[in-house]
């Protein structure tokens, strides 16, 4: 029953998307046009034929983020991302198809209010939708009823985790063990025995099993799976490792033989990683054009009040360990020596010139790092590249250091904008990086986009 009504409501968000899809269309001409007094050149009615090959896309899109599938496990934030980051490239699509059908008339105001006017339908109807869900499930309809196999302090956890959130719609039925075990204040009631597993789920009334094994009780876990899938029961695993796991562990396949990756990484998936490069590439090239009387005022200021290059690049290491040259506007005399290379910054350095300390206050001298984004050595958004020197020495010191590689490295960063910059703990720093890297989505980048222009925290005082 339940895997019906989530194919209902999958075919619901489905249809839904594709009439909000219209709807957007039709509510961006209204909008753009509603005071015009003159003749159209195309009307409502062309806009209308291009859904024909938009609506299709974007269900593709949808589908392709996840976006039809259910959300039971989804949190509003990484869903609203995807929504964001699908209606960013359809909006780039539609851009594209106009070109290709050759048809200079087409308003562009009309195709940017229609992608955010659908992002927004998109957002409220799955917001409206998981409310009236999480209500039902309160009042006990669309639960799920699962049955723990093994009790052990990876399935209490669980357990206490889930039945906090009774939004989820999840309801216990027991736990099974080879004895009746202690737990404590929980109301889950013992089932029985590992063997007794057959014949409870010949009883109707078990959506899922969740089964959580000890070490020494995993010669029994290809038992327990072939008991599950002989009553057509869905089974899942809760290891005994998962604190090893990420939270969204993606399991790759080699030759028929399953993988699972220890370290996801979203920015490896194709569409996440096209919508972000193209979303630093505008950004960066806009950012660039208005700033450059700014840019300007700056370089006249570096050269009148301190003799030396304007620009100061210095090498750092990015993603996948590869070095390049990252560029600033120099805020400290030219010394003639190397020791930048292995100095770690300080907030009252001495060496820095006054209107470098101006600058860096600002934040102005990391302004030349958007060139970096330009040629791909960079993103907008992304951990905080170091040189090779502290590459070296903190890869030593800080477990999963390294990982901060595994993307492109930032003007600004999760790190940053939660306070870890300049001299303060790198171990705080490389968490914040690894949770960037694990989770991030495209409303995460606007968002620390956002935090670092109303804090100001492009990463002040902590490089040469």
């Amino acid at each position: 029953m339940i895997k019906e009504n989530q194919k209902i409501l999958n075919a619901i968000l489905a249809v839904s998307d594709a009439v909000f899809c219209v709807l957007s269309m039709v509510i961006a001409f209204i909008l753009h046009f509603f005071n015009y007094q003159g003749s159209f050149y195309i009307g409502l009615n062309y806009y209308l034929q291009i859904m024909l090959y938009v609506v299709p896309a974007y269900f593709v899109f949808y589908h392709y983020l996840s976006l039809h599938d259910s959300f039971r496990h989804k949190s509003i934030i990484s869903e609203t991302g995807k929504i964001i980051q699908a209606n960013f490239v359809g909006v780039i699509f539609i851009f594209v198809l106009v070109f290709f059908l050759k048809e200079v008339h087409v308003s562009r105001m009309v195709i940017l209010f229609f992608g955010g006017i659908n992002t927004v339908l998109s957002f409220f109807s799955r917001l409206a939708l998981r409310k009236l869900l999480r209500r039902m499930r309160a009042k006990g309809y669309n639960i799920k009823h699962l049955l723990l196999v093994g009790w052990n302090e990876i399935s209490a956890e669980f357990y206490d985790r889930v039945t906090v959130n009774r939004g989820l719609g999840y309801d216990f039925i027991g736990y099974l063990s080879h004895s009746r075990v202690n737990v404590a204040d929980r109301k889950i009631r013992y089932a029985g025995g590992f063997g007794t597993l057959s014949s409870l789920l010949e009883e109707k009334g078990i959506d899922e099993v969740i089964i959580s094994l000890d070490y020494n009780e995993f010669s029994e876990l290809g038992g327990i799976i072939e008991a599950c899938e002989k009553a057509g029961v869905k089974s899942n695993l809760l290891p005994f490792y998962t604190k090893y796991l990420p939270t969204k562990p993606y399991i790759d396949e080699v030759e028929g033989m399953p993988l699972i990756n220890i370290r996801k990484v979203p920015l490896d998936n194709m569409l996440n990683s096209f919508s972000k490069r193209l979303f630093d590439i505008v950004v960066s090239l806009i950012a660039l054009i208005v700033s450059s009387p700014l840019l300007l005022i700056t370089a006249i200021g570096v050269k009148m009040t301190s003799p030396g290059p304007v620009i100061y690049h210095q090498e750092r290491v990015g993603r996948n360990k590869k070095s390049f040259k990252m560029y600033k506007f120099r805020s400290m005399r030219v010394d003639g020596g190397s020791s930048d290379m292995v100095t770690w910054g300080t907030k009252n350095d001495s060496r820095r010139t006054k209107f470098g300390t101006l600058i860096r206050k600002c934040s102005i001298d990391e302004l030349p790092q958007l060139i970096n984004v330009l040629k791909g050595d960079m993103s907008l958004v992304g951990p905080r590249p170091e040189r090779p020197f502290f590459v070296d020495k903190f890869r030593e010191e800080i477990p999963l250091y390294m990982l901060k590689h595994l993307v492109r490295p930032g003007i600004t960063g999760w790190a940053q904008v939660n306070g870890w910059r300049g001299d303060t703990s790198i171990e705080e720093r490389v968490k914040c990086d690894i949770y960037y890297i694990e989770n991030w989505t495209f409303l995460l980048d606007i968002k620390i986009l956002l935090l670092t222009v109303f804090k100001g925290s492009i990463n002040q005082s902590e490089e040469l």
